[in-house]
Parts: structure tokens; C-alpha cells; sequence
């Protein structure tokens, strides 16, 4: 990423998607220029590709415009950077431009909207990957199977992922070397966690925090969860696949995987949840790290790269972005999230979802396959501002000068963990997010308040998932 693709994944909480609806109202007045209705040649016949507007730089668009035309000089394109706050914002942006019947064919699509996308709007991919399944073997072999199941939706796969991030372990080794210890092993313990955060602030004075996390669905409460051997709603996996497993990947990667995740009950008061909480809440009470922080953590940065802040979750992204904000490779370094009952990282991922309302679902398909790409993914990410979905692109040179030393770390998380999966999302995730948010920030505002805001989280979350998305 860079540093407003940071932002961008740091922002990749989607919210609610039910504000689509009310940003239908009200907004006649504005909808040629939310659409791109007053943009010269709208009505061109060009493929039309929807972004976050800061999911790419310029640079970057331009390269993806001018390589596609290259390959399909008879295929238009257009790139519409849709200005959004974040990825709420840009959905219901998108959403409006549907009812206004502007919808653009192709929308960039994370994890959190998968299976909003896949359920309400989106076109399943099988017809096309079984036609071209000899292109696209090299890719597939090129991409972890998680990415790819965290992209299916009852069956079918719905987007070709180009990018992810797990939320590994950033520590500042600034810190470290004053704490007077070194960069903990792979196979660190929750309880190895603990200690060298005592480590950090006793070596500390009163404006160090050796923990930090922001209140979001990303790499908040969730990979303590995920650690703990839980999850905030119950987790299967759909029936069918094996079209895809069976066709593409060998039995030893393929096994265990089905037609995408599948996030129903609640359960929010699981014992394993409470506990999960009462973890975080006892580091907050021995001033070990920040009380649930709202927002991006935009700030983080800064904090992290002066030393007031000793480790933080953050992906791969978090590489360019660290580099572009001046800060040297040798003052910092990555490792996996700690273990708890287990060592199961979570990851969110992109890529993008073809329009039902598409009249140029062909051409649509030729855009995914050249997005994916290896050639347009290395000029899309130079900066190293995420982490690319093939595992061929993660090399010593490529984090020559923008990376931590331990790079490998990325993908090693899916290599290594092969269970590490995506953050929990159901097509109701927009208001199982703002349920997590609130009920987490409460929960961890005062001494005793984990169980009856888990309580309340459970009831709010039951009424969430019970409605249609």
C-alpha cells in the first residue's frame, strides 16, 4: 500500500451496507456526480472498473489502464477511483450507482463485502475458470488455496483475490534493544507475549505504550479470537468446490476445503470469547497496552516509528507504509501472531466482483484474468503496499529497501498455518461489525464489564444475523 493505501487497509471494515439504502435517499440531486454521470464519455461503451479511490495511486491506475489496452486493444476501459471515506462509504456509493442504473461492470471488492457482493449483486465465475482453466492454471498454483476459498460463496468462486494481508506482528526493535531482548522466535506463546510487554514498559517511561490496536473487525479482538480457538459467530464450511480443488490444486493443499465460509450462530458467550476478553481487559489494567481505540490508528505511524508504541498487528502493507513515512528497515521487523491454544492467524483479501447488471460480462472476465496477472500485479504493487495473492512475487528483492528482514512472514502465514483464514464476514457483516465494535468498547471501558457486554453483544448479534442482508 501506499500511505493512503494504508489507510485503505487499515479502513477495510466494511460498514454498513444498509446505508446504501438511506444514501438512496435524498440523493437525486448529487447522483451525477456520485455516478460519474457528468464525467466526459460515461456513456462510451467502455468497460467500467470501480475502486476505492485509494486503493491505487494514479500511477498505478494509469499502468492498469494502459497495460489492459495493450493486451485487448479492442476493449475500452475505464478506471472510476470512486472518492469514499471508506469502504462503507464506497459501497454505498456503489450501490446508489446501481439504482440510478449508472452500475459499473467490475467493483474492487474485500473481504468484508465477498459475500454481500456474491449473495445480492455479484455473477459466480465457474462457467468462465472451467473454459480457461489451462491459462489459469499458473495462477492457481501461483496463490494460496485460503485466498481462494475465502473468495468462494456457496460453491462458486466469485473473485480471482489479487491481494491480502494477515494481521502478523509488527515490534519495534528500537524497543527491543532497550527492553534488552530480541525478536521473539516463531512459536512464541500468548504467555511469551505477556512478558515482553513487561519487558517493554519497565524499560519504558510513562508515554510508552508497548501495545497497540485499533477497534475494528481487522486485526482488533478478532486474531486474540482466532488464537484462543474461537470465532465471534460459528464457522463451516458450504458443500462443493471440488470443481475448482479438484481441477487445480493437489490432494494435500486441497484437502479440508469446501465451497467458502459459511459464519451463522453467535456466540459471543462462549467461554473461549470471555476469556479472549478478559486477556485483553487484564493487559489494559496493568497499563500493557491502549483501551479499544476507534478509527484507522492513522496516527500509528508515527507512534510506532518514535518508539512510543513497541508492537502493533499489521499486514504486509504496513511495510510500504512504514517505509514511505521515512522509517529504516533495521528499526524494525515482523513476526507471526502469538499461540495460544492454537497459532490460527486471520487475513482479509480483495479482488474483483462482476456485476449481475453487466452487459459486458465477457470482456468483464478478461479484466479479472489480466488483473491477476503477474506481470500487472508487480507494476501495481511496487511500493510494497500489501501483499501480493501470488506467493512468486514475495522475494528478498522485493523488500530489499522496503521491508522488514523478516519478509518471509507474509505468506509463511498461509504456508506455515494452513488453517489461518479470513476475518469473519457473512453477507450481514455490516451490522455484525458495529454490533463487535460497540460491545467491544464497552466491554473493555471498566473492571467487570466483559460478561454483561458480552451478553448484550450475543442479543444484538442474534437480531443482526436474523435479518435478510
Amino acid at each position: 500500500m501506499t500511505d493512503s493505501h494504508l489507510t485503505r487497509r487499515t479502513l477495510l471494515r466494511y460498514g454498513a451496507y444498509g446505508a446504501g439504502a438511506a444514501a438512496l435517499t435524498g440523493t437525486a440531486a448529487c447522483w451525477d456526480r456520485l455516478t460519474g454521470a457528468d464525467i466526459p464519455g460515461r456513456d462510451d461503451g467502455s468497460l467500467v472498473v470501480a475502486t476505492l479511490g485509494s486503493a491505487f495511486d494514479p500511477a498505478a491506475v494509469r499502468a492498469l489502464r494502459e497495460g489492459f489496452r495493450r493486451v485487448h486493444p479492442d476493449i475500452g476501459l475505464r478506471v472510476n477511483a470512486v472518492q469514499a471515506v471508506d469502504w462503507s462509504d464506497f459501497f454505498a456509493k456503489i450501490l446508489t450507482q446501481i439504482a440510478a442504473g449508472t452500475a459499473p461492470d467490475l467493483v474492487y471488492v474485500a473481504t468484508e463485502g465477498v459475500q454481500l457482493f456474491a449473495r445480492q449483486l455479484g455473477v459466480p465465475l465457474d462457467r468462465w475458470v472451467r473454459r480457461d482453466a489451462a491459462e489459469l492454471r499458473e495462477y492457481f498454483a501461483d496463490v494460496h488455496p485460503a485466498l481462494v476459498e475465502s473468495m468462494m460463496y456457496e460453491g462458486s468462486l466469485h473473485q480471482l483475490p489479487v491481494e491480502f494481508n494477515a494481521a502478523d506482528i509488527y515490534l519495534n526493535k528500537r524497543v527491543l534493544a532497550r527492553a534488552g531482548t530480541g525478536l521473539p522466535p516463531a512459536d512464541w506463546t500468548r504467555d511469551d507475549f505477556t512478558a515482553l510487554l513487561r519487558r517493554m514498559k519497565k524499560s519504558s517511561d510513562s508515554h510508552f505504550t508497548p501495545y497497540f490496536w485499533t477497534n475494528r473487525l481487522w486485526g482488533g479482538v478478532v486474531p486474540w479470537l482466532f488464537a484462543n480457538g474461537t470465532n465471534l459467530l460459528a464457522e463451516s464450511k458450504a458443500p462443493g468446490g471440488d470443481w475448482l480443488w479438484d481441477a487445480f490444486y493437489p490432494a494435500a493443499e486441497r484437502r479440508g476445503r469446501g465451497g467458502g465460509f459459511r459464519w451463522t450462530t453467535p456466540q459471543a458467550t462462549d467461554d473461549r470469547v470471555a476469556e479472549a476478553y478478559d486477556y485483553l481487559a487484564s493487559l489494559i489494567a496493568d497499563g500493557l497496552c491502549t483501551r479499544p481505540e476507534g478509527g484507522n490508528g492513522s496516527n500509528l505511524v508515527g507512534v510506532f516509528s518514535t518508539g512510543r508504541v513497541g508492537v502493533t498487528p499489521a499486514g504486509g502493507f504496513w511495510a510500504g507504509g512504514l517505509h514511505l513515512a521515512g522509517m529504516e528497515r533495521a528499526d524494525y521487523d515482523v513476526q507471526y501472531f502469538p499461540r495460544w491454544r492454537t497459532q490460527r492467524m486471520q487475513f482479509g483479501a480483495a479482488g474483483y466482483a462482476m456485476l449481475r447488471t453487466s452487459t459486458k460480462q465477457d470482456e468483464a472476465w478478461e479484466f479479472i484474468k489480466y488483473a491477476a496477472r503477474k506481470d500487472t500485479l508487480t507494476r501495481l504493487f511496487r511500493a510494497n503496499q500489501t501483499t501480493p495473492a501470488r506467493r512468486s512475487m514475495l522475494t528478498a528483492d522485493r523488500y530489499r529497501e522496503s521491508g522488514p528482514a523478516h519478509w518471509q512472514v507474509f505468506y509463511d502465514t498461509l504456508d506455515r498455518f494452513p488453517d489461518t483464514g479470513p476475518i469473519p464476514a457473512p453477507p450481514q457483516v455490516a451490522e455484525v461489525e458495529q454490533v463487535l465494535l460497540k460491545h467491544t468498547g464497552t466491554a473493555l471501558a471498566s473492571s467487570g464489564a466483559v460478561r454483561p457486554a458480552l451478553r448484550r453483544m450475543q442479543d444484538d448479534l442474534e437480531t443482526a444475523m436474523e435479518r435478510d442482508a
